[in-house]
């Protein structure tokens, strides 16, 4: 089976993940100067990640964790996250993203209404990351490099192997797990406030936006909102919208039918040069470069 470059989403994402009656796909992610973050966002699936080389931050509800080399994630489904790697840095991981109803969550049996379901709803929380001194961490290593073998592989019958590894993977978790009164009561409103902002933020990233304006969707002040911006996403939020509205344009560019003019006015760039100057700086070229790029680019951001 092939695997497919990661998406750099923005705030919900709408991308589906697999087939509808086969909702997992591996998903190869790397991150460098060129390409130093996942934007902060959420999804319907879950992701159980290895972190294949270097290192890079974490951000996941508002925790945030420093990860390297053969370090095991887990995300479930809705949980806000982002990754950044640091200047110079470099980061490389291998993610299986996969609906939980996948497992069975739609079921009516024990599995579904004592484990999966929960986990799904976050009245059971499954550890985030697990390190190599976790005592889960052999097992589930194993599980992993077995999900990798048949996927890769894909031998009569995968799809039902690799649904069985994953219910393996949540059961090795389980002994682990907090439950949701664990979680302090303000971690979610703020969680639910930035969400709130990312969603605003996705919907309106082409017109003006300021400071101001964001902070009064969470009845923030305006350095509360910056301070609490960056704290969970690891980028200012100005930082933020500039990414996503250049991630934007490069998704157009690389579809082509439009002019660099018209695209960059339609992601929010109302000056050319400063869109050209920072497009290059993301992308180590200029925008007419990436169009005749594009076709050879290994990854075209959505």
């Amino acid at each position: 089976m092939d695997s497919g470059m990661n998406l750099l989403p923005a705030q919900k994402e709408q991308a589906r993940h697999g087939e509808h009656t086969f909702p997992l796909k591996q998903y190869i992610t790397t991150l460098s100067d060129r390409y130093p973050s996942v934007n902060a966002h959420w999804h319907d699936e879950a992701e159980l990640t290895l972190i294949t080389k270097g290192s890079c931050t974490y951000h996941v509800h508002l925790e945030t964790y420093d990860v390297g080399e053969g370090d095991l994630l887990f995300i479930p489904p809705a949980e806000l996250h982002s990754i950044n790697v640091a200047p110079n840095g470099y980061m490389q991981s291998r993610t299986y993203v996969f609906h939980m109803d996948f497992l069975g969550t739609n079921s009516a049996d024990i599995c579904a209404l004592r484990y999966l379901t929960p986990i799904s709803r976050h009245t059971i929380v499954l550890p985030c990351i697990i390190r190599k001194e976790h005592p889960a961490y052999p097992r589930l290593m194993e599980l992993f490099q077995e999900m990798d073998r048949v996927y890769k592989e894909t031998p009569p019958g995968y799809e039902m192997v690799l649904k069985a590894l994953l219910l393996c993977v949540t059961a090795v978790l389980l002994p682990y797990k907090e439950t949701e009164s664990m979680r302090p009561q303000l971690e979610d409103e703020h969680t639910e406030k930035l969400k709130l902002v990312l969603e605003y933020i996705g919907e309106h990233y082409s017109e003006e936006l300021s400071i101001p304006q964001l902070s009064r969707l969470c009845f923030f002040s305006e350095y509360h909102f910056m301070r609490f911006f960056k704290k969970y996403t690891g980028i200012s939020c100005l930082e933020y919208i500039k990414n996503l509205r250049l991630e934007k344009a490069a998704s157009l560019l690389a579809k082509g039918g439009k002019s660099v003019l018209d695209i960059s006015l339609s992601c929010g760039f109302s000056n050319l040069s400063y869109f050209y100057r920072e497009f290059k700086k993301k992308y180590g070229m200029t925008p007419k470069q990436f169009i005749r790029e594009a076709p050879g680019l290994p990854y075209i951001p959505e």
